[in-house]
Formats: C-alpha cells, sequence, structure tokens
C-alpha cells in the first residue's frame, strides 16, 4: 500500500463534555488521543493539531491558526507540514476510541484500489464520517486552497463538509468484527458507551 501520514485534529471545545480536555479522557485505561495515535503507528508522520499535551515519542504537535480556529483550519495547519512528496493522509478526529489499525488499513486500500480523493467511513445511517478517513494530499491541498479563496483567504470557522464538497468520495462501510472505528465521543454517555466495547 501507499505509504502515508496522519494528522489528528485534537482542538474542540467539547461543549457537549463541559470543555473539559476531551482528547485526553480515558477510554479502556489510555487517553482517546493515544488510542487514535496507535491505530496510525505505522504513519509517518504523526501530527497532533490542538493544544499541546503529553504525546507518544515521535509524534509532533502543532496549532491551527487562528487557535480553535475549527477543524478546516486545524487540516491546513497539518498539511503545512507534511512533506511536498507525501501521497496520502488519515485525517482523523482525536475522539476515535474504537477506532484500529485493521479500520486504517481498510480505508488505505479503499483508497488505493481507487481514483477517488479520499475515502471514508459512514455510518449506519449512510453519513460520512469525514474525520475517519484517508485522503489524496495534494487533493485537500487543492480543497484547502479553493476554501480559503472563497471566504477571502481565511478558512476560520470554515465546516470540513464545505472543505471536501466536490472530492471524489469513495464511502466505506464498516464490515469487520468489534465495534464501529467511527464512533466518536461527543458526550459523556458516548463515552460510557465506548468503555463497555473496549471490555
Amino acid at each position: 500500500m501507499t505509504a502515508y501520514a496522519a494528522v489528528v485534529l485534537s482542538g474542540g471545545t467539547a461543549r457537549r463534555m463541559g470543555g473539559v480536555d476531551k482528547p485526553a479522557r480515558p477510554v479502556g485505561g489510555r487517553p482517546m488521543l493515544h488510542r487514535v495515535l496507535a491505530a496510525v503507528a505505522d504513519a509517518e508522520p504523526r501530527l497532533v493539531v490542538g493544544p499541546a499535551g503529553p504525546v507518544p515519542d515521535g509524534v509532533r504537535v502543532t496549532r491551527e491558526e487562528p487557535p480553535g480556529g475549527g477543524p478546516v483550519a486545524a487540516t491546513a495547519a497539518g498539511l503545512a507540514l507534511l512533506d511536498p512528496g507525501t501521497p496520502t493522509v488519515a485525517l482523523l478526529a482525536a475522539d476515535l476510541p474504537l477506532l484500529t489499525p485493521a479500520a486504517v488499513v481498510d480505508l488505505r486500500r479503499a483508497l488505493d484500489g481507487s481514483t477517488a480523493d479520499g475515502a471514508c467511513y459512514v455510518d449506519d445511517d449512510g453519513r460520512r464520517q469525514q474525520l475517519c478517513g484517508v485522503w489524496r494530499v495534494a487533493a485537500l491541498r487543492a480543497a484547502v486552497e479553493r476554501l480559503a479563496a472563497e471566504r477571502d483567504g481565511s478558512v476560520d470557522g470554515a465546516p470540513v463538509r464545505r472543505l471536501l464538497a466536490g472530492l471524489a468520495v469513495r464511502e466505506v462501510s464498516w464490515s469487520g468484527s468489534g465495534p464501529p472505528p467511527w464512533f466518536d465521543c461527543d458526550t459523556d454517555e458516548d463515552v460510557r458507551r465506548a468503555e463497555e466495547w473496549t471490555r
């Protein structure tokens, strides 16, 4: 398979959890952020975009501009640190505690076997889980530039769906064993459900 990088977005405000440091919340005894990073342990480089916190060795941390500027600004900050020749990148939310290496491999295979710009999971209702996907770096960079041009040079506060509008996306349904890798934790109840799945 094609070599890949990983950009993990960890700068959300976690309003539905009272503003806690959501990526640092443990699930199955490990912070959610660390679980996501473990799922992409073979990526090079691995980048976290968001407030600095403890990360495993070899993981680089950067911030979006402006800080708190949202997932598109964070995506742009992560892409800016990738070498020009990096072919693909896993673009992931930091609150995916059930993501596994096998699930990432499925996404990479889906993209490698297609002419699409990216591959992402879809949930049981058919909704794209766009921050649980693998994307062609050139296509993402072009999308950031296009969106910035549409917004007078800034992607601050832009929604991810606007960034990815117009890109060819290969939708992947989870068919493996175990819980859905796209499950994200937005509430305390979500964290409890994830804990149950990891037991």
